[in-house]
């Protein structure tokens, strides 16, 4: 036995040290058990429809204005189209390789299916409901849908002569029957199926299939009705169809019809050593375009047969059908969104451009070199971040502009300065990624336009997505050569940074720019960067450097010191990192997390995450930006806190497989406009809020308190930053 081992035989045993080794009581056992059960997690794509639930509420929510209330719907239709499309798509494939490999939750791929279509039924149902009621409140301002019974005699004149002009010549009608098989419909479009009936002989029927032209309007604006001058009438597509269908099937009358339409798989695979990646992804698309079925929307009043006839060519299992008793391609229902009608829409807010960049009249340049800068999207204007890539494509100073495009708008102001940049002489890069999902096409046709102007378009590593949103201007000044740098939460689209709340971050500073040149060699040249002297970045150092910053908050709360960390994410999904704060929240850890979207964290929960809040903000604005804050021995909020902004979300993807950048807020005005105005305005904020309890449900947030608002602060107040809330 050796001096130590004999110590420890020999030493009483104390109260505490019996009490220690005592049998762990039944709290102890269950609290042992959650921390190692699936139940510790919540599932991702359960999560994800909790989330587009949370945006049909908001449909809802009678304090926003009547259109901007269908926006919502629509959206909410949107968003699931976008879901059973990708992650649905993707059960539905490992369910038929019969795979059983289980998520994070407990869940294997067919009870996850099985889940998300009982969930999303709920949410077809919801939407259905909303949209009756909807209607009802816009006719009741003078914004009606029109039944065909509704229609005068003016109106069926008018519509004829449409039909005849814009909507006979695009139409094909095809007969189903073993000589005409049902035809492809392609992605989310609609088809008109009719039983048809001859005037002569009622024995005389036939099945036709007609699809809806997608570049026609689902809802067609009626003229101003003499009857009802401050009215705006419309009429759906496939109606005015119907009406005239003895001008395409002469001698026929209708004896039922319904809609269907169909959601595809648009998940694509490519060859990961293609020798030409952009043509690889061209013929990929076009395959996107006739993948699998994943879901059919049936309406209610489609005949059986014809029912049957297109469920079985087009092979879809009866679980993946929903009937509808109502509108199908709720996502249209934006059409009816009018500009002319103010009153009810949100009021027009014109984002503010940042004080100091007025001041130097424009110059961002000269603004930076004074000190750094932080924007705040929408609440102040995106055009800083256009003029500063415009400025430098005309300045004759500038010799080499840097730039990653994840997704932009097609005619982007972006590229075209990259582009007018490039004809003048400047070396200029672009790091153009293809994967931008639903973007790709987009990107293909911006990279060809980039590369004829003498851009050099460089697509990133084969296997990660370039997610960072970087630019790098490198000017000379005298006899010197600054490097000036814009980091981004958000994608350099203008059209998107209007209603997407997103920080912009200039500097000149020169560890930060080194390190942004770092990561830019890193993507175009495989250059690993040996050290970063600022900015930890994925897939290498992000994971490592926020596990040592949740240890560093676990240690100062075993040192007696306050430990304390808030969050601003779209999704919280990776799951070591999650383990990770609930380790913190066990220690002591007090936690705030202000999640978009996704959370598969369970808040609240006994000997496992009492420390943890969570909460959602649905509103005006779609929250994007990232904001990770750790206390640092302090209590939040502290001047003493480490701040970062991040491209990247809480995710595996994020952590693991793409190229992502996150970046130190150190100075002191910027501090503290981040920490005590963005984030306590998020934590703040209980108008637009709900909060995640420990059963996995989310309920809005109680106004028991004076009403606050995150967007309308700072829409009132862009660019303070001594204001303290």
């Amino acid at each position: 036995m050796t001096p130590k081992e004999k110590n420890t035989a020999t030493k009483p045993t104390t109260v505490r040290a019996r009490k220690a080794i005592a049998t762990p009581t039944k709290t102890e056992v269950v609290v042992s058990a959650i921390k190692k059960s699936p139940e510790r997690f919540i599932n991702r794509e359960l999560s994800w429809l909790d989330f587009n639930q949370r945006v049909v509420e908001e449909a809802k929510n009678t304090r926003n204005p009547l259109l901007e209330r269908l926006r919502f719907l629509s959206i909410s239709a949107s968003n699931l189209d976008e879901f059973f499309s990708v992650r649905v798509a993707g059960l539905a494939g490992q369910v038929l390789e019969k795979l059983i490999t289980t998520s994070p939750d407990g869940l294997t791929p067919a009870q996850q299916m099985a889940a998300i279509r009982e969930r999303a039924k709920g949410l077809f149902e919801d939407q259905q409901q909303t949209y009756t009621e909807l209607k009802q409140l816009l006719a009741e301002t003078g914004i009606v849908v029109c039944q065909s019974q509704d229609l005068g005699h003016d109106d069926l004149t008018w519509l004829k002569t449409y039909f005849m002009e814009r909507i006979f010549p695009i139409l094909t009608p095809i007969a189903l029957d073993p000589a005409h098989p049902v035809p492809f419909i392609p992605n989310l479009n609609m088809a008109l199926a009719l039983r048809l009936i001859s005037q002569k002989n009622d024995r005389n029927r036939k099945y036709v299939l007609i699809l809806l032209p997608s570049q026609l309007p689902r809802f067609l604006v009626l003229p101003v009705s003499e009857k009802h001058p401050k009215t705006q009438r419309f009429v759906l597509l496939e109606d005015i169809i119907t009406l005239f269908i003895a001008i395409i099937f002469p001698g026929y009358k209708i004896g039922n019809y319904g809609l269907l339409r169909v959601i595809r798989d648009t998940d694509v695979e490519f060859e990961e050593e293609a020798e030409d990646l952009v043509r690889s992804y061209e013929t990929a698309l076009k395959r996107r375009r006739r993948g699998v079925v994943i879901h059919l929307d049936i309406d209610s009043q489609l005949p059986t047969k014809l029912a049957d006839l297109v469920i079985h060519a087009l092979e879809v299992p009866a679980e993946d059908i929903t009937v509808h008793n109502g509108l199908l391609g709720m996502v249209d229902v934006k059409q009816l969104i009018v500009d002319n009608r103010p009153d009810l829409l949100f009021p027009y807010y014109k984002s503010l451009v940042p004080a100091r960049i007025r001041e130097c009249g424009g110059d961002a340049f000269t603004a930076l070199r004074s000190k750094d800068l932080l924007v705040y999207h929408p609440f102040e204007s995106f055009d800083v971040v256009v003029r500063f890539l415009r400025q430098a494509a005309q300045d004759p100073q500038v010799l080499a502009i840097k730039q990653t495009l994840y997704r932009t708008s097609s005619n982007s102001p972006i590229v075209r300065a990259l582009i007018e940049a490039a004809e003048s002489g400047k070396s200029v890069t672009a790091i153009v990624e293809l994967r931008a999902r639903f973007d790709e096409e987009t990107n293909i046709r911006l990279s060809r336009d980039l590369e004829a102007a003498g851009v050099q378009v460089v697509f990133g590593f084969a296997d990660w997505k370039t997610h960072a949103k970087l630019s790098l201007v490198v000017r000379r000044e005298g006899n010197m050569i600054r490097t000036y740098a814009h980091f981004g939460t958000g994608n350099y689209h203008p059209i998107t940074a209007k209603i997407y709340t997103d920080l912009s971050y200039f500097t000149c500073n020169p560890k930060l720019t080194r390190d942004a040149a770092k990561l830019f060699n890193y993507v175009t040249g495989y250059a690993r960067p040996s050290q970063m002297e600022a900015i930890a970045f994925s897939p290498l150092t992000i994971r490592k450097t926020l596990n040592e910053l949740i240890e560093q908050e676990i240690e100062f709360v075993k040192d007696g010191k306050p430990g304390s960390i808030w969050l601003k994410i779209n999704s919280l999904v990776d799951p070591r990192l999650i383990d990770r704060l609930y380790e913190a929240s066990c220690a002591g850890v007090k936690i705030n997390i202000v999640v978009r979207g996704i959370c598969c964290l369970r808040p609240g929960v006994v000997g496992l995450s009492e420390n943890i809040q969570v909460k959602s903000i649905v509103g005006r604005f779609l929250e994007h930006a990232r904001v990770f804050a750790f206390g640092n021995g302090y209590e939040l909020p502290s001047k003493h806190a480490k701040i970062y902004m991040s491209s990247a979300d809480w995710m595996e993807r994020n952590m693991d497989r793409r190229i992502e950048e996150m970046i130190p807020i150190i100075p002191d005005e910027i501090h503290n406009k981040v920490l005590n105005q963005l984030m306590v305005a998020n934590l703040k904020d209980n108008l637009q809020s709900w909060h995640l309890d420990h059963d996995k449900k989310w309920r809005r947030v109680d106004v028991t308190e004076k009403p606050f608002s995150a967007h309308e602060y700072f829409m009132e107040n862009p660019s303070l930053i001594d204001k303290k809330l």
